[in-house]
Parts: structure tokens; C-alpha cells; sequence
């Protein structure tokens, strides 16, 4: 069965990884957790994402491996917040 945006069903273990992608053209920073950093710049820069379409082109500026998606949770929630997006700005 596949399950939506790379979630897992428990029998199988999968990375998970926190990305923060930065505008070329525009002052903007995206945060996201995804098992497939690649692909969802790929889909950024492509204008899949609603959220991001008008702020592409993207370079990936920050990725963090963890080890299960509800530890990537807590950490993208760390990097939304404003602590997070300093320690990103200064990237």
C-alpha cells in the first residue's frame, strides 16, 4: 500500500531528513522534512508545490538526517520557529 508524502506503515524503517531551501531571486526560506531530498527540490523547482511555486529557483542550504519522521517533525518545527529561521539565515 502507498501511503501519502513518504509516510511509513511501521513495518518498514525509513530515514527522514529536514531540508531548508533558499530563493535564488527572492529573501525567502522554505522548511520541509521529506525521505527523499532530492526529489522535493526537484518538485520546488519545478512549481509542484503551490506554497513555493513563486519563489523559485531553490539551492538546498541545510539537511539534517533523522531517524524516523516524528523526530524530523520536531526538529523542521524547531527550524520554523524564529530561533530556527536565524540559525538558517546566518547559512
Amino acid at each position: 500500500m502507498d501511503l501519502p508524502a513518504g509516510r511509513q506503515d511501521g513495518r518498514h524503517k525509513m530515514n527522514y531528513f529536514v531540508y531548508a531551501i533558499k530563493g535564488l531571486e527572492r529573501n525567502y526560506i522554505y522548511v520541509g522534512l521529506s525521505n527523499d531530498v532530492k526529489r522535493r527540490l526537484c518538485e520546488h523547482n519545478s512549481g509542484k508545490n503551490k506554497t513555493t511555486r513563486i519563489y523559485r529557483p531553490f539551492v538546498i542550504i541545510h539537511v539534517e538526517k533523522c531517524l524516523d519522521r516524528p523526530s524530523a517533525r520536531v526538529r523542521e518545527k524547531y527550524l520554523k520557529s524564529g530561533v530556527g529561521k536565524e540559525f538558517l539565515k546566518r547559512k
